[in-house]
């Protein structure tokens, strides 16, 4: 059943088991549309990962102007950006890109030294080239809903989600395509024509069942 109702971001807060168990029962585009409704004052972000073809082809039918924000590290291998060119052409997407406030030297340094993932340099690797971008970007947009294109079963955090949910600082969180897994992505992307990227690599996340940290924001 489609939701009808219009309501705010606070009445889903305070209604939210229930607003999620709604939206379970609808397709990616009917919670998409849903959402839209509840205000105005929305982005959705990206890493032009595996499976952003996905969200970006939906937005791009039913809100085109939408601001995208990509924090881009700078250390994606060149297959991302060759699928990040195509998808913003393609799409014609209204792209904010957001880097490190650092120069590529300073970087670079702070990376040669990432021996592994729980190390003191990962960590401040992470906040130099993803979680300070991020956060600046954030700010700079102050959203009051963020479409993302989490999953369940993706990380332990994840799973512990919902369609919607809320950042630390009451942002509300919206993930269409939440309960897909990844063979009904490949179907979608095979149906629709659309690009997989397949050698994406977050060299922050490093690891596929690893938060990169954005979500825990």
């Amino acid at each position: 059943m489609i939701i009808t109702e219009t309501i705010t971001i606070a009445h889903i807060a305070d209604n939210l088991a229930k607003y999620n168990a709604q939206l379970k029962d609808l397709t990616p585009e009917q919670i998409i549309d849903w959402a839209l409704q509840v205000t105005d004052n929305r982005v959705v972000t990206t890493s032009f990962g595996v499976y952003s073809a996905v969200l970006l082809s939906t937005f791009s039918k039913q809100e085109p102007c939408i601001p995208v924000l990509w924090c881009d590290t700078r250390y994606n291998n060149q297959a991302t950006y060759e699928h990040a060119s195509r998808l913003i052409r393609l799409y014609d997407l209204n792209v904010y890109k957001y880097e490190s406030l650092q120069p590529q030297s300073y970087t670079d340094t702070i990376y040669s030294k990432v021996a592994n993932v729980e190390g003191d340099h990962h960590a401040h690797f992470s906040e130099v080239v993803k979680l300070e971008p991020f956060r600046r970007a954030m700010r700079q947009h102050a959203p009051d809903l963020w479409f993302t294109n989490i999953r369940v079963r993706q990380t332990a955090y994840r799973s512990n989600r919902d369609i919607l949910s809320f950042t630390k600082t009451g942002i509300l969180k919206v993930s269409p395509f939440y309960y897909w897994t990844d063979a009904d992505l490949d179907q979608y992307i095979i149906d629709n024509d659309l690009r997989k990227n397949s050698t994406y690599f977050d060299p922050v996340k490093a690891l596929a069942n690893r938060e990169c940290g954005i979500h825990l924001q």
